[in-house]
Parts: structure tokens; sequence; C-alpha cells
């Protein structure tokens, strides 16, 4: 898979000839819908011999225009949306970084650049998809603009939880814990990453040594909570269970972790890379009067872990 970084307005020879059916949008998280989108133009480049490409943004619009000094946080980092899209087997990915001199484009202007521009014989995108003011650019106004230079495809709405905006619905899924019902919508198990770092080492006095894996702001935390994870160190992915609380028992406002324990595995892993791949929420963190009652609820959460990874098997990771 070729990707290909645009700025714009870009180069013309950063364009490859040849011709290719384009989809379109965002894709955060690249669930059920937008894996709807992109199949379908799969289908349509097989039939016209042609590459499927993707025309998406290296980092969110609405960055932009927020004034809140508060990250967005994704389902998935730039790079983990290019590992995802390879999987559905996209030729070309063309990163377009969001300015405010992309959005000031027109529609026509935006139309005759980025498709026209890019060689597309066909586009396909989400029925709610836009490429300007949603009042003068959106899916139904596409033909228009296109003048009959490619074929316009739009794809419905996919049925997924009700949910008009999908990716906006996993997100809350995700921040209320309920990661099992997140991993339906997005059609594989979410996943985060990190690098392990020293903690406090208290799980170690207690019988549970945690991994203290510290990720990038960017990326979406579940909720606070107790779940049924894996782990994966090197090419190995390992069963756990995670905490993402502030460890109340302890004292109060202290900052929130996410700590791992593996269910068997006890190597030291300070400063590795690692991914977690959330299974399933098991209950919401607890004050204890002391890490005796602490240790005997530890206890249960591992009896409760082991059944859910008996149940699921392991982590879904291809699409």
């Amino acid at each position: 898979m070729e990707v290909i970084y645009l700025r714009h307005p870009y180069r013309a020879e950063q364009i490859p000839t040849g011709d290719v059916v384009l989809a379109m949008g965002f894709f955060d998280g690249v669930h059920l819908g937008h894996q709807t989108v992109i199949r379908r133009a799969r289908e349509i480049a097989t039939a016209r011999h042609a590459k499927l490409a993707v025309l998406t943004y290296t980092h969110h619009p609405s960055i932009v225009y927020q004034t809140s000094t508060e990250s967005f946080r994704y389902l998935s980092t730039f790079d983990r949306k290019l590992d995802l899209l390879k999987q559905l087997g996209v030729d070309i990915v063309y990163g377009v970084s969001f300015t405010s001199k992309l959005a000031s484009l027109t529609p026509q202007a935006f139309v005759d650049q980025y498709m026209v521009g890019l060689h597309a014989v066909a586009v396909v995108a989400g029925f709610d998809h836009t490429y300007g003011r949603k009042a003068v650019a959106n899916m139904a106004q596409l033909p228009g603009y296109a003048r009959d230079r490619f074929e316009v495809v739009e794809v419905g709405q996919v049925s997924m939880d009700h949910a008009k905006d999908s990716s906006t619905r996993i997100r809350e899924l995700i921040d209320a814990g309920q990661v099992a019902h997140a991993n339906e919508l997005l059609g594989y198990t979410y996943q985060t990453t990190g690098i392990v770092i020293h903690g406090e080492a208290r799980g170690r006095t207690l019988g549970y040594p945690t991994a203290n894996v510290e990720g990038p702001a960017v990326e979406r935390l579940p909720g606070i909570g107790i779940y049924a994870v894996w782990l994966k160190v090197g090419a190995d992915w390992h069963a756990g269970m995670a905490s993402i609380g502030r460890n109340e028992t302890f004292g109060a406002h202290r900052p929130v972790t996410d700590e791992i324990y593996l269910l068997d595995f006890n190597e030291e892993i300070y400063g590795e890379e690692v991914t977690v791949a959330w299974g399933g929420y098991l209950r919401d963190q607890v004050k204890f009067d002391g890490a005796e009652a602490l240790v005997e609820q530890l206890d249960q959460d591992v009896i409760n872990t082991q059944r859910f990874i008996d149940q699921v098997g392991g982590p879904k990771l291809t699409i």
C-alpha cells in the first residue's frame, strides 16, 4: 500500500498516473460502516480495473476550529488507520493535512483538485460525507460538481446501534467502559498503545505485579474500571486484567493510571512498546477499606478475567 501525504496546495507530480476509485472519509476507527464504504469501493475498482485509493485526513478537522485546549482523542491514530486500511486491500492512501487553506476551498474547487485531480473515475462515500459546508457540499450535490467526470456512489447508512454518527457512538461506549459493545460496532477488538513505565510497585507487594502503561494523549482510553484485556509484548499476546483508575484505596486525588496484571507472565518489561486489546468490562473501581479487602477482590477479578478469556478465546485482530 502506497501512502502519499498531501498539504494544500499539493504538487501535481505527487499524484500517480492511472485511474482510481476514490473512497473518501475521515474513517476514525474504520468501523463496520466505514468498512462497508471501502469494500464497495473495492468492488467498483476491481470491476473497472482501477486502483483503490482512500482520501482521508491526518488529523481531525475539528482540531482546526476548536477553542478548547483538550486534545481530540482518536479511535485510531493515523498509523493505526493505515494498518486497518491495508487490511481492506487499499492500494493508495492520500493522507491530507486539514488546514485553514484547505477548508477555504469552494466545493467546486475541492472536487476539481481532490477528486478529478486524483484521477478518480468513481468517488465512493457514506451518505453523510461532506467536502465543505454541509449545506452546499453534501453527497446529494456532488453529481452537480462532478459534471459527469466521475461516477458518484453514495453508500447508505449501515444499521449500527441506531446511531447516525457511528464513530461518535463508539466513542461514547468506550468512554462508558462498554468496550465489548464497541468491539461489535468496530468489527474487531479495540486497541491502544503505550510504553511500560515504572509505577509505585504496590501491586508487587500485594502479589499482583502490574505493567503500568503510559499511552499517547491522543488515544482514547476506556472509562475508569476493571477490564479483561490482552497485552502484546513483542510478537506475543498475553491475557490479563487492566485497571484504569486512581487507586483511591491508597489516597485521594491520585492521577488516572492504566495498570495491567498478566495472568501467566512474570518477565520484566519496562520500556517495552506494547499494545492493549480491550476485551470486556468486569466491574467499576471501588475504594476498599484496606489492602486485604483489595486482594480478596483481585482474586475474584482473576477468576472473572479467566472466565471471560475462556469464553472469547482471544482478541479479534483482523477485519
